[in-house]
């Protein structure tokens, strides 16, 4: 359903032969999202904005009387409302427990738990990172060296045999 502050006002207009002529109307101002009747101010439910039409049309060759598509768009949006409501009583609050326990079990975690682990290991990598590099220059790099002189003279030659 259209509301009346979008709908243009066309004018017929004597000389121009039947045309109509359309008188620019002011755009309708969206609230601003900070009003206390915004539950949406993030625009995330863009998509569930569903009316009558969006659902149900009938073509041009077959028309109900008018009285049923009336009362089948009341019905509609009735039934749609209604339903929203009754079932996000029964759902809404459950639902928002839950989710924010959720959140709090996973703040709590994250800041008692996982951060001052994180900032233990940023803390304490540097000098392992220097002790681990000593022991490989130590240990480990003295060992290749020596293999790899002890390998160096190693030659390799392949010939291929006849077949007799």
């Amino acid at each position: 359903m259209l509301e009346e502050a979008i709908l243009i006002e066309c004018k017929s207009d004597p000389g121009a032969r039947g045309l109509l002529v359309a008188e620019e109307a002011p755009l309708p101002q969206k609230p601003p999202c900070s009003l206390p009747d915004s539950r949406d101010p993030q625009g995330i439910n863009q998509h569930l904005k569903v009316d009558f039409a969006d659902v149900l049309a009938e073509p041009t060759s077959f028309h109900s009387f008018d009285r049923v598509w009336t009362w089948s768009d009341i019905t509609f949006e009735i039934s749609r409302l209604w339903g929203y409501r009754l079932i996000s009583l029964l759902c809404a609050l459950p639902v928002s427990l839950l989710a924010g326990g959720l959140f709090a079990c996973l703040s709590c975690l994250h800041i008692w738990c996982i951060m001052p682990c994180v900032q233990l290991c940023m803390l304490t990598v540097p000098p392992i990172r220097t002790l681990w590099t000593s022991v490989l220059d130590l240990l480990v790099a003295p060992l290749c060296a020596s293999v790899s002189r002890c390998c160096s003279s190693i030659r390799l030659t392949g010939t291929r045999q006849r077949p007799s």
